[in-house]
């Protein structure tokens, strides 16, 4: 987010990110497509699950308005520790990931990426805001809304039925 925005961001598509290349992505381009937003790691015990079913969701929905947005970090148990290009070839060829993948970011503390602080106020978890453990998701309304937040242990399979509901049927702001 620009320096000179004097307001406080609404939704997630106030925000520019690095790309996993060190480019810029605004992320008003993703206006109008149902998010799935999640801290992922390449040595954690949940990679393989979440992973495999990250693609799956992501090829059920892709052409349907869904994206994944993936975001490494290595703030959990130095799970993530290899470099963006390193973390980009373990998720495009060992789980057939198609959705972007980002610069690696920290999701807690002084450091955290300004989206995450956006995403964790917008929904704090069960004991408290901030992130407890990698693949951490939050599912982004078609209008940068943050809609729920699900725990690294929820397997992305099970809330597709969520993903499914905002896509057929948008619920409308209030």
């Amino acid at each position: 987010m620009a320096a000179a925005t004097s307001s406080s961001p609404k939704s997630v598509h106030d925000f520019t990110v690095k790309d996993a290349k060190g480019n810029e992505v605004d992320l008003s381009i993703y206006k109008g497509k149902v998010l799935l937003i999640v801290n992922v790691a390449s040595q954690c015990g949940l990679t393989n699950s979440n992973y495999t079913e990250l693609a799956q969701l992501y090829q059920k929905y892709k052409d349907h308005g869904f994206e994944i947005l993936a975001f490494p970090c290595n703030q959990f148990g130095n799970q993530e520790p290899g470099s963006n290009e390193e973390i980009v070839q373990f998720a495009c060829t060992r789980f057939k990931a198609e959705y972007p993948i980002f610069d690696k970011v920290d999701v807690n503390g002084d450091k955290a990426a300004p989206i995450y602080k956006f995403l964790k106020s917008s929904k704090g978890g069960l004991f408290g805001s901030g992130i407890k453990w990698n693949f951490s998701k939050f599912l982004v309304d078609k209008d940068g809304n943050v809609v729920d937040r699900y725990a690294p242990t929820t397997s992305p399979l099970s809330i597709e039925v969520n993903v499914s509901h905002i896509i057929v049927c948008p619920v409308p702001l209030v």
